[in-house]
């Protein structure tokens, strides 16, 4: 049954760098249709030129495509530029993220970045565009950044002036408005082995961007997420609802089909260990991150040329047994490339409590996907690193920047590669062609299509 239906926040001492202006100028704003891409990006490419000009993007779907079928590469043929390894990493230090070195330096032999041409790829329909462009005079923050107001079916802040609207972007991030997801979770061991955490579906919907919706009628639920479960044997028929808002904290309800009953999932959320995948991670670790903004104060870095994944096609679509490498993704497989990325900075706030009191998230400036990630200890360790894999979904049109991803544990040596495509148990990822009804997404539904 279930295969049949399921196919930021600035501290109180800081709030002059969080105001609750009404997004920026209409001077300011009119960028969006000159030198900034209509998403905000910088439009232009940079003075080397090793990364283009925005061109409007990859929209063209491939003869003969349906979505949820495997993407073809459109850059099969092409060869790296150059292989980033430990040995050469000084070369390209300044190009690298922490994490990214940190991966080099603990695993020499295993790990390595082989770099391509870079191709902007990001998209969206024009009335995101349009939307995206009305929030930046109208769209503010509320309560030091933990809700938001004034925004609809576009990116919030698209010209961000602190960090806590940075995540807001990326939490907001265009990635269709119905999708339907098949995923496999695969908890990686330091000896290299591999076990299965979970498979199974996930039906997503954003009613955030609606296109029939509109802000005046927008009730404040941006996204609506079903998890089911159907193997390992024993998680089968588990199922997770969880309903974000703009405005209100997560309502979250779970579904155990051992006790046949929908609870209530209080704990879905922040540093709680995510069983999905696991346990090897937080819940807002998820899609690297997924949760609300109130526990840290968020800064604002400023951009970079880094290296991170993109138009990730080749490893998508290769076979299961292909895609791992002994210590991360197959690196023959995974395309890197240099691109710009904001920069923010995450530390706890006083009084507030996570396992991770200091985070630092790169979001890449087309999609304002978080691509990497870094979560450091008490000990200020690095600890957690993330890495997504963005791949383009030309029917959307959008590159989805966060739904195929490792968490690595850097002391333990462990990793969970989370919601990897596996096409022989169906669609990947299958853009709907229509809304679902909201009933599809309560306490109630899971109740009547569990499997008991």
């Amino acid at each position: 049954m279930i295969h049949a239906r399921i196919l930021a926040v600035c501290a109180l001492g800081s709030l002059l760098a969080c105001p609750a202006h009404a997004g920026v100028s209409a001077e300011e704003a009119a960028k969006l249709k000159t030198v900034l891409t209509p998403l905000g990006a910088e439009r232009a490419a940079n003075k080397e030129g090793t990364i283009p000009a925005w061109e409007g993007g990859e929209t063209k779907v491939p003869a003969g495509y349906k979505s949820g079928d495997p993407r073809p590469d459109p850059y099969a043929a092409e060869k790296p530029l150059v292989s980033v390894s430990a040995k050469n990493l000084d070369s390209f230090e300044a190009k690298l993220s922490e994490g990214t070195k940190a991966l080099l330096k603990k695993y020499p032999e295993q790990f390595r970045l082989d770099v391509y041409p870079t191709h902007r790829t990001a998209a969206a329909p024009q009335w995101v565009y349009d939307n995206t462009f009305k929030n930046a005079t109208r769209a503010k923050l509320k309560e030091g950044g933990e809700w938001i107001e004034g925004a609809y079916g576009g990116i919030p802040f698209p010209i961000p002036k602190n960090g806590a609207e940075a995540m807001w972007n990326h939490s907001l991030a265009w990635v269709g408005s119905s999708t339907l997801i098949t995923y496999q979770n695969w908890v990686g061991l330091a000896d290299g082995r591999r076990s299965l955490a979970a498979k199974g579906f996930n039906l997503v919907q954003y009613p955030y961007y609606d296109p029939a919706g509109s802000l005046e009628k927008f009730k404040s639920e941006y996204q609506l997420l079903r998890v089911a479960q159907t193997e390992p044997p024993y998680k089968a028929g588990e199922q997770v609802l969880a309903v974000d808002s703009v405005n209100a904290p997560r309502q979250a309800w779970q579904y155990i089909s051992g006790q046949r009953r929908v609870r209530k999932g209080p704990t879905i959320g922040y540093d709680t260990p995510d069983d999905v995948t696991g346990g090897q991670m937080g819940f807002d670790e998820a899609f690297n991150f997924w949760g609300p903004l109130d526990r840290y104060e968020w800064k604002l870095v400023g951009k970079k040329e880094i290296y991170i994944p993109y138009n990730t096609a080749k490893v998508m679509t290769a076979p299961v047994d292909k895609q791992a490498g002994p210590v991360s993704l197959n690196p023959d497989l995974v395309r890197w490339e240099l691109h710009r990325v904001w920069v923010v900075e995450a530390n706890l706030l006083p009084g507030k409590r996570h396992n991770m009191p200091k985070r630092r998230f790169y979001l890449d400036e087309d999609t304002w996907g978080a691509v990497l990630t870094e979560g450091y200890d008490a000990h200020d360790a690095l600890w957690h690193v993330g890495m997504s894999m963005p791949f383009v979904v030309p029917e959307g049109p959008f590159v989805h920047p966060k739904l195929f991803w490792t968490v690595f544990n850097l002391l333990t040596g462990t990793r969970v590669t989370a919601a990897g495509p596996d096409f022989s148990k169906g669609p990947y990822l299958k853009v709907a062609d229509k809304m679902l009804p909201e009933s599809a997404f309560t306490p109630d539904a899971l109740a009547g299509e569990a499997v008991r």
